[in-house]
């Protein structure tokens, strides 16, 4: 072989080898979440994150940070609006201030079961893609807490006993029902709750039973009262860019793993629900249907808030509410 033949040989293999990474690169995402690995959220992600790492032959490897590791609660969509996390799941109350759309599954007493909570995301979905789209996001998939309850210190049996209480306030909904009960709101993320019941920082929320139990509320809270007052989402949400970049089966398989985690997610969520109020009773917690005096002046709370709620959204949220009372 001649010396041109080979120096052109081994060239093209060269070549041929600074190819090779491209057509076999791999994508990595990173997905903060606020929740404890052992949430079912969390377990939820972990199980998606793996379903897209097989189904795409691991082209796409996703990272969840759980706990708030990366990023806290209110700073995800940020973080993934702005490109420095591909991915993340977020909960759509938190950002009411900026869309009131985005706290329609606050509002209190309005979709209060997980059938008609199913029927509010149904008619909210169309409002969510379209507004993600405009901020260069996408909904990818969204899973129920168990409905919320009320958790104190000591038995309540109206609204008015909760007057002057320090209540673990986590969203602007739930600032609002403390401030039209009368308690004091205290802003305390997920991660930082357990530290301040022990200290005293607060002694009341409004929560779900699967909170209560990740938090372990029972070491310092005695009861539950199941008011079922309202099922807020999860949403786990995609840079567009991020997702644009991704060949069509990876995007394909990343749409299909969402499909599948929102189906599990919502079984998970009505099992959780049930599990973790066995767990509340188990250790000692005193879990109570609400009275009829306490879920009286909660649903007057329900109204004030939803004619707030309405008076802001305009007639986006009146079309959002009678889609949904359909």
């Amino acid at each position: 072989m001649s010396l041109t033949r080979r120096t052109l040989n081994a060239a093209a293999l060269i070549a041929l080898s600074a190819l090779a990474p491209a057509a076999f690169a791999q994508a990595k995402w990173d997905l903060p979440a606020a929740y404890p690995a052992t949430n079912f959220h969390s377990e939820n992600l972990a199980q998606f994150a793996a379903d897209v790492d097989k189904a795409s032959g691991g082209k796409l490897k996703i990272t969840v940070h759980p706990n708030a590791s990366l990023f806290k609660a209110p700073e995800i969509k940020r973080a993934v609006q702005g490109g420095q996390a591909q991915i993340g799941e977020i909960l759509l109350v938190n950002f009411s201030n900026e869309w009131p759309i985005f706290g329609a599954d606050g509002l209190p007493f309005l979709a209060d079961s997980y059938d008609s909570a199913m029927k509010l995301y149904q008619a909210q979905k169309p409002l969510l893609q379209k507004k993600l789209g405009e901020q260069g996001m996408a909904l990818l998939y969204s899973v129920p807490w168990p409905p919320q309850g009320i958790y104190t210190k000591k038995p309540i049996a109206s609204a008015a006993d909760l007057k002057g209480i320090k209540w673990r306030a986590y969203s602007p909904a739930t600032g609002r029902i403390a401030e039209l009960v009368g308690a004091q709101p205290v802003t305390v993320q997920a991660a930082e709750f357990a530290q301040a019941l022990a200290t005293g920082v607060v002694e009341s929320t409004m929560t779900s039973g699967a909170t209560g139990v990740d938090s372990k509320l029972y070491e310092h809270l005695k009861y539950y009262y199941d008011t079922q007052a309202w099922l807020p989402k999860n949403a786990v949400i995609v840079n567009k860019a991020a997702f644009d970049a991704l060949d069509k089966s990876t995007q394909d398989a990343v749409l299909k793993a969402g499909a599948d985690a929102e189906a599990r997610g919502w079984a998970a969520s009505r099992k959780v629900n049930t599990d973790t109020l066995d767990k509340l009773k188990a250790n000692g917690m005193q879990v109570q249907p609400p009275s009829a005096q306490l879920k009286a002046d909660m649903k007057k709370v329900g109204d004030t808030m939803l004619k707030e709620w309405l008076d802001k959204s305009g007639a986006e949220g009146q079309a959002l509410v009678d889609a949904f009372r359909k």
